[in-house]
């Protein structure tokens, strides 16, 4: 008898399992949908006044915990901190609050509120997620590529991919991407979300809600 195709027989179990992730993720999104896109309608409510905080949520979140960047933020607006530009740095290194790089996310929030004249003139400008994105990037210190998707977001801008590790992680698992990349450059990273977008077109969910079905099925919350 013929030696069995390792190869083949390799490629045929990924398929399968792809196709088993796959079911589950159209089963999970059947249950979550009406929920998930509740979420998507409360950042789309999101007041303007409220763009400052949100802006310092997604600064304050890369390499932390999400619990505490938000509980950061809401001690930092009870400190008034827009008003009257305190030093964030000691809220950022409490035990309750911790942040880590928190003498560095410090800074950018000081940078980011210097600057928010600018930020709040560049939002009421129309243009699109993906211009206004490109703007953040380029003028905005501590932000990339991934808080400034995660900033728009958050104030109710559509599809644009918040490629972090548990993204990344999905899309891998899903086979639209092989490996881990080791940096994401501007050309990976928009690289990569046109990947993610031609999958939720495929699976007929659009981009931002599978993001937040993602979350959902690892955390079992719909997290912002």
């Amino acid at each position: 008898m013929a030696p069995r195709n390792k190869n083949k027989t390799g490629n045929a179990i990924k398929r399968f399992s792809e196709s088993t992730v796959k079911q589950n993720i159209l089963r999970e999104y059947s249950l979550q949908k009406k929920a998930i896109r509740s979420r998507l309608s409360e950042f789309a409510d999101v007041r303007p006044s409220e763009y400052f905080y949100e802006l310092m949520y997604c600064l304050l979140t890369p390499q932390s915990s999400a619990v505490n960047a938000s509980r950061a933020v809401e001690i930092l607006k009870h400190k008034k901190f827009r008003e009257k530009g305190i030093n964030p740095e000691p809220v950022l290194g409490m035990k309750e609050s911790y942040i880590r790089f928190h003498r560095t996310k410090a800074k950018h929030l000081l940078s980011a509120r210097q600057k928010y004249p600018l930020i709040e003139s560049e939002l009421t400008k129309k243009k699109s997620g993906e211009e206004h994105r490109t703007w953040l990037v380029e003028n905005i210190k501590g932000i990339g590529w991934k808080e400034a998707s995660h900033f728009l977001r958050n104030i109710g801008c559509r599809n644009l991919a918040i490629l972090d590790r548990h993204i990344l992680r999905n899309l891998i698992r899903l086979g639209v991407l092989h490996a881990l990349p080791p940096t994401l450059t501007k050309r990976k990273y928009l690289e990569i979300e046109e990947k993610f977008r031609n999958f939720a077109t495929e699976i007929n969910i659009p981009m931002d809600e599978l993001d937040l079905l993602f979350w959902c099925m690892e955390t079992g919350e719909i997290l912002k």
